[in-house]
């Protein structure tokens, strides 16, 4: 560890020199690369150096052992001590900062909630995760933009695309994909009864504008058409809505929100862009699924992840087997301690993982 984390300070300071010289900014391009990179390395090279610093006061220490002096032996020997138990925790935080780091973690989502079986009672459920990550979004000082909509007459969602934007908003919503579960007395039940209705979430990086995906102008219909939405609501009189099919896979994408046809279409091709991306590294990681299985997993939005039911007012996380009582929190955006437990899980399998290499 100690040859790799030597490499990576000499890599930091080579890039550090580059950035003091003048000439950088003759090179936009390169200043930006180069300061992107300073930032990934910068934690690493500060634990680095702080575990280098307490290596060294270990070897003090080790010194004055044997100094003659029983005061000092005294005082020696609990430094010591100290200091192994701080370089084991500096190890084990080095080992998780030399962990790859997922390439898409800083990136903008795009987040797709649809309402499963169970008509008017899954579109509201789908309209509580829509208010539930809008609320989570602005907590953390992301931007929320909706994309496409179809609202109900009662006011859910047959399905609602969002656009979040931050830096490190996949990283956030990444463990946010698959099949979410409500169990509660439905608003539009009188009786009494709980009933059980489910929304699918999927979670995409968006695809990167400087390359991360080419669209060939010969593979699309872009098709207009006016605006719609619930009992009459938001309709546009213009056909400023914009549909685009992607003929060789046969993915179609949707935006009526914008003002105008050409921001709709613009917003379109994003959403397009993200879904051809999704394609892409869904090859990627299914590659690496084959070498390691992680319990917590991204992506598949087939698999039933979480139980909300109001009765008990307990949300369940059946991946990690998470479990609070403080659901009305939950719903109104207090959601980073699950997502905080589900990236330690990940992490603790990459870490496993990478310890069986």
């Amino acid at each position: 560890m100690n040859e790799k984390l030597n490499e990576i300070e000499r890599k930091f300071e080579g890039i550090e020199a580059e950035l003091a010289s003048p000439e950088i900014f003759s090179d936009m391009e390169n200043y930006k690369k180069l300061s992107r990179e300073r930032k990934r390395l910068l934690p690493i090279i500060e634990k680095y150096r702080e575990y280098k610093a307490c290596s060294a006061s270990i070897e003090a220490s080790l010194e004055m052992l044997s100094c003659g002096d029983a005061e000092i032996e005294e005082l020696a020997a609990a430094e010591l001590e100290s200091d192994r138990k701080k370089l084991d925790v500096l190890s084990g935080e080095i080992r998780v900062l030399l962990l790859p780091k997922d390439k898409n973690d800083d990136k903008n989502v795009l987040l797709e909630i649809r309402a499963g079986p169970g008509g008017d009672e899954a579109a509201l459920f789908a309209a509580v995760l829509y208010r539930m990550y809008t609320m989570y979004s602005e907590k953390r000082g992301f931007d929320v933009k909706i994309v496409d909509e179809n609202e109900t007459e009662l006011g859910g969602f047959k399905e609602i695309t969002l656009l979040i934007s931050g830096e490190g908003a996949y990283s956030r919503f990444k463990f946010e994909s698959g099949v979410h579960r409500v169990q509660r007395v439905p608003e539009t039940e009188s009786q009494g009864r709980i009933h059980t209705s489910t929304a699918t979430v999927a979670v995409l990086p968006e695809a990167d504008e400087t390359g991360d995906i080419e669209i060939n102008p010969a593979d699309i219909t872009v098709e207009t058409m006016k605006s719609s939405g619930a009992g009459g609501q938001h309709i546009n009189k213009t056909e400023s809505a914009i549909r685009i099919i992607h003929k060789p896979t046969g993915i179609i994408v949707g935006c009526q929100t914008e003002r105008s046809q050409l921001q709709n279409k613009e917003t379109a091709l994003r959403m397009l862009k993200t879904k051809l991306y999704e394609i892409k590294e869904n090859e990627r990681i299914s590659k690496i699924a084959a070498d390691r299985k992680s319990q917590v997993g991204t992506g598949d939005r087939s698999q039933k992840i979480r139980t909300y039911n109001y009765p008990q007012s307990r949300v369940t996380d059946h991946r990690i087997g998470f479990t609070i009582y403080t659901l009305d929190a939950f719903l109104d955006g207090d959601i980073d301690g699950l997502i905080d437990a589900l990236t330690e899980a990940d992490t603790a399998e990459r870490l496993k993982a990478d310890g069986e290499t």
